[in-house]
């Protein structure tokens, strides 16, 4: 669906149903932040800021909820190990959290499946992109991988060092694959008169699938080892 205004002005919106579970309402193709927090919570939550753009999420189905939790579970328990062999770490992993980008303002952000972050030294502050050492998503069949390209550079572009990707099954509720990116802050070497598209962009250096390892490991951000088995559905 295209986002319009019928009447930007004084920012009315029309509601229509683009499906029998999913009501959206005719939006500017820009908002704040604080135009966003005028929404009701069930729409302002579908939606992304991207410089202000509004972008809609995708809402998987329950495999892709129940593997996102799965992953946090995981995830939470290596962060909470690592920190208990040195005290001076301190990480915190969260699920449908925004990271916002910039030092300042929340008219641009993204919400991964999950994340980690540095342990902020108040409650319920804003997690910034600088703050966060790991997003990542969680891809369902119905999932445009042009899409998440877009956001992965986004992640990249803000200097997020890891970005994890999981990818499921199409006909069994299963994971497929986790794959980790490590991010490239410097270009390789390109031909003359040649230029990377984005300055950073993430490699890929590891991949887990259930069909060819016992488990996900490996040492960075910190020390991860998640079993198959605690990633069942």
């Amino acid at each position: 669906m295209r986002l319009t205004s019928r009447n930007p002005g004084n920012r009315r919106y029309h509601w229509h149903m683009t499906s029998a579970r999913v009501p959206r309402p005719d939006l500017p193709e820009r908002m704040t932040w604080e135009e966003l927090a005028q929404l009701p919570e069930e729409v302002a939550g579908q939606i992304e800021l991207w410089d202000g753009h509004v972008v809609w999420l995708r809402r998987g189905p329950a495999e892709h909820q129940e593997f996102t939790n799965l992953l946090w579970s995981g995830l939470r328990r290596c962060a909470r190990e690592s920190m208990g062999v040195d005290p001076e770490q301190c990480w915190r992993v969260h699920t449908e959290t925004n990271i916002f980008f910039g030092a300042s303002g929340k008219s641009d952000f993204v919400t991964p499946d999950f994340l980690i972050h540095r342990c902020l030294p108040e409650p319920y502050q804003d997690v910034r992109a600088n703050d966060v050492i790991m997003a990542g998503e969680v891809l369902s069949p119905s999932n445009s991988q042009n899409d998440m390209e877009a956001k992965k550079a986004r992640y990249a572009k803000a200097g997020i060092p890891w970005y994890w990707e999981v990818k499921l099954e199409r006909e069994v509720s299963a994971i497929a694959t986790v794959e980790a990116f490590a991010l490239q802050s410097l270009p390789g070497e390109l031909p003359p008169g040649v230029h990377p598209l984005h300055l950073a962009n993430y490699l890929l250096v590891g991949k887990w699938s259930p069909k060819d390892s016992d488990a996900i490991d490996i040492e960075f951000p910190f020390p991860i080892h998640i079993p198959w088995s605690e990633l069942e559905f």
